[in-house]
């Protein structure tokens, strides 16, 4: 039994799709960002860093934190989702760490500025909105040649997908970039990404319009801790 601690976020959706994905059990622990609880004793314990996703495997007596570090081990935990052989592994790494190193943090960025920053301050947002928009030509142009980012359906796909679903909340412009939004349709027809992006609840309830400006108050209490 795994134990999964994470809220509704894209990197806490990557561990939650992944573990629907390869129909690992598992029991949800929700972490209350808005509260601080990721910087409670008992979850520094399990998250030396304070951020979520984190797990704990009884069966092997390990914890874990890092969602690129959870997906490989997941994965190597089941033997799917990850190819075996050196060179097809490296190359679904390669493509998981440009979503750890690009896609997160620079989406996580335009999220601060375009969402969450009181002050807006339009040279941040265009430069983190227009570096979003060049990575996703990257992985655009990846899809041009196959459906899947490594070439077999794997991690790196769930773990690019479940940020790049949430271009609109970034503010980024998808305008042209046919293959990455049919790539993103066929990742939802995927089995378990559907129930994973609902852990630890559904999220798109407080995205409406009428919920969309306390959540923007609340988040804001997030960059600041």
């Amino acid at each position: 039994m795994i134990d999964l601690y994470t809220s509704p976020t894209p990197n806490g959706h990557k561990i939650s799709c992944t573990l629907e994905a390869l129909k690992i059990p598992y029991k949800t622990h929700a972490i209350n960002l808005m509260e601080g609880e990721q910087l409670s004793k008992n979850f520094l314990k399990i998250s030396p860093n304070g951020r979520i996703p984190a797990i704990v495997d009884s069966e092997n007596n390990l914890s874990i934190f890092e969602s690129g570090a959870i997906l490989i081990y997941l994965a190597d935990k089941k033997g799917e989702l990850i190819p075996t052989s050196t060179k097809e592994r490296s190359n679904v790494i390669q493509w998981l760490m440009f979503q750890m190193s690009g896609i997160g943090p620079m989406m996580g960025q335009a999220n601060v500025f375009f969402r969450y920053m009181p002050e807006k301050i339009p040279t941040a947002i265009d430069r983190y909105q227009n570096e979003c928009r060049r990575l996703f030509k990257v992985l655009d142009k990846q899809l041009s040649k196959q459906d899947w980012i490594a070439g077999d359906y794997s991690i790196a796909d769930i773990a690019n997908w479940c940020w790049v679903r949430t271009y609109k909340w970034s503010g980024v412009n998808v305008e042209g970039l046919d293959n990455l939004m049919s790539w993103s349709k066929r990742m939802y027809e995927q089995p378990g990404m559907l129930k994973g992006i609902e852990v630890p609840f559904k999220v798109e309830n407080l995205l409406k319009k009428e919920n969309a400006e306390k959540f923007i108050k609340e988040s804001n209490k997030i960059i600041q801790k």
